[in-house]
């Protein structure tokens, strides 16, 4: 398996799930306070930009786009923000 598919499989199977229920998790936040704060709106935007990034990569991966290095910096990057989380 390339590092790009590494990458695509790490982004499809656990990233993007996790961001995507970040997302749910504050909108039902902000729904039940029935009024966002200033911290809840950005963080919102903040996550849906980083999802958006997460599928534009998934994009230059499919496209052929996405370079090896490049791939494999993003990889390690998201692997060493796995490992903190755990």
């Amino acid at each position: 398996m390339t590092i790009t598919e590494k990458l695509k499989s790490l982004l499809i199977a656990e990233v993007i799930p996790d961001l995507e229920e970040a997302i749910d998790e504050m909108f039902s936040i902000i729904e039940k306070a029935k009024m966002a704060s200033l911290s809840d709106k950005e963080e919102l935007q903040e996550l849906q930009e980083i999802l958006s990034e997460c599928k534009g990569i998934i994009v230059d991966i499919d496209t052929g786009e996405m370079e090896d290095d490049e791939a494999s910096d993003i990889f390690d990057e998201l692997m060493e923000l796995k490992t903190i989380e755990e």
